[in-house]
């Protein structure tokens, strides 16, 4: 389910050039428009494409404001199904209503880890393009040469 902004909750986290969600957001969907050109609400994000959102729902959960929501699917809607999710302090409240009215809650830790503090290249080699020529550069069963041209500009 694609995630959408609520306008009337969503305050552009304060005027900042980069909103919480455009930072997060690993397909970079969420937008700010600033002077409600794009949109009509100035100084509120946006999702830009839905249909691009890979459902992460990493904006969710980073939203100061509660503001985002998942859409749902229209072949959902009408059975009566829902999802809400609720944000606190340090984690997500996942309501999930079933269309025969049954009712489950999930919560989940927002973090694991300070924001910004995971380093994902640590402990991982240094790039060696004095090796990309080499056969086993790529795997142990390749059987051609690589046209180098292709793979390093220069």
């Amino acid at each position: 389910m694609p995630t959408f902004v609520r306008t009337d909750k969503c305050d552009g986290c304060k005027g900042q050039d980069k909103t919480a969600c455009m930072y997060i957001c690993p397909h970079d969907l969420m937008k700010l428009d600033k002077d409600g050109s794009e949109t009509g609400h100035a100084m509120k994000a946006w999702n830009q494409e839905p249909e691009q959102c890979w459902e992460c729902y990493s904006c969710v959960k980073i939203c100061p404001q509660q503001a985002i929501e998942c859409r749902h699917y229209a072949d959902v809607v009408p059975l009566g199904g829902s999802v809400q999710p609720l944000r606190g302090t340090d984690s997500i409240m996942w309501t999930i209503k079933f269309r025969n009215g049954n009712i489950k809650r999930f919560k989940f830790p927002i973090r694991t880890t300070p924001e910004g503090s995971i380093k994902p290249y640590d402990g991982k080699p240094n790039a060696d393009v004095s090796k990309i020529d080499e056969i086993e550069f790529y795997s142990a069963n390749s059987i051609h040469k690589t046209d180098r041209s292709q793979l390093v500009s220069g």
